[in-house]
């Protein structure tokens, strides 16, 4: 027999004014009800802009906390010859994740231990070249404090961010950054809102100011991020998407007009490249040329390519940037690029529907 629960979500009723109404979105459940909570929509925006305001007024109480121990810090991170080593317990843990990534992506090595685990073992992923940034809002963790003499006896510097100064932790640490806050944000005091926010704005604090002591660079960041945007567009050379070979649209200087028209529907990038014997490029003839010359008449059967292509073209080196080409394109308003070496002789062809599948667009 099939048991059916018994639904004990929020009353089912007709809307009333002063409610905010939340649709069913599982037809077959709950067919034409409404679901409604009691909470007002004005008192729900309260409670949302009050967090926020709590959250932001914690986070502004940070600059006063951008001292002589933030410098310091900074300083044992950059002086760092191995990793820099985050722990943290519970929503603090969630936090060290984050700031372990930041300080990876940004030049500084990194990375997130449990401390449970690592009084199971993982404390040997610490080394004596490694920098500690312990997390830990009352600085009386548990599972921190317990392998706290283990990384004293390693002799490696510990930076502690706690909301504790008097704690434990903040008093083993070589440098304490203090995080405290006047209050959470949730109303019961106990859930970790305001405390986790400011936390991660010192870890992004203390990441950013190492990226700039660092002298990173954009290009540095792409490095670390060859999947996202900015790494494809700082990564991402002409001769890794280029068309080569026989793929390349190309017709000799004594071709004909239809002999080229032909080429360029073989090839489909919108245009061809006139060569000499040698290969080396001489012109260009693209679908916009054709729409020009149709008016003049001119017979596709008789005409040499030659009379009719655009000898001046733009062109770009195969090792350059792909962006290069993507701005040459913009700039000019074309569609296609002929791509030559160093000697002037062609050696692969793009256009913007190359760009857009590499994801440089």
């Amino acid at each position: 027999m099939q048991m059916t629960q018994e639904y004990s979500g929020p009353t089912l009723v007709e809307p009333f004014a002063d409610a905010l109404p939340c649709t069913a979105v599982a037809p077959g459940i709950l067919p034409l009800a409404t679901l409604v909570h009691p909470c007002t929509a004005e008192k729900l925006k309260q409670l949302g802009l009050a967090v926020i305001d709590i959250e932001a007024k914690a986070v502004a109480a940070l600059a006063a906390r951008i001292d002589a121990n933030f410098v310091q810090a900074c300083q044992y991170m950059l002086a760092c010859e191995g990793r820099i080593v985050v722990l943290g317990m519970g929503k603090s843990g969630h936090i060290g994740g984050k700031i372990a990534a930041t300080l990876a992506s940004t030049g500084s090595p990194a990375f997130f231990v449990h401390p449970g685990e690592a009084s199971h073992g993982d404390l040997g992923m610490i080394t004596e070249k490694d920098v500690v940034l312990a997390l830990s809002n009352s600085g009386e963790t548990d599972e921190i404090l317990t392998i706290l003499p283990l990384i004293k006896r390693l002799g490696v510097p510990l930076i502690a961010l706690t909301g504790n100064p008097p704690s434990t932790l903040a008093r083993a640490a070589n440098v304490h950054v203090n995080v405290s806050v006047a209050q959470e944000a949730c109303p019961l005091g106990l859930a970790p809102t305001s405390s986790t926010t400011a936390t991660l704005a010192m870890g992004d604090a203390l990441a950013v100011a190492m990226l700039e002591a660092r002298g990173f660079t954009a290009e540095d960041f792409a490095r670390s991020h060859p999947g996202g945007r900015l790494g494809r567009r700082l990564l991402l050379l002409i001769k890794d998407i280029m068309h080569t070979g026989t793929a390349i649209p190309k017709v000799q200087e004594n071709a004909l007009l239809k002999e080229a028209l032909m080429e360029m529907s073989r090839k489909g990038l919108g245009m061809t490249a006139v060569v000499d014997a040698q290969q080396g490029l001489l012109g260009v003839f693209t679908d916009g040329d054709l729409r020009r010359h149709l008016d003049e008449q001119v017979n596709v059967h008789t005409t040499p390519i030659a009379e009719l292509m655009t000898r001046q073209c733009k062109t770009v080196h195969p090792d350059k940037l792909a962006a290069e080409a993507l701005q040459i394109m913009e700039t000019h308003k074309i569609n296609a690029l002929l791509v030559v070496d160093d000697q002037g002789m062609l050696v692969g062809a793009l256009n913007m529907h190359d760009l857009l599948r590499a994801g440089v667009v």
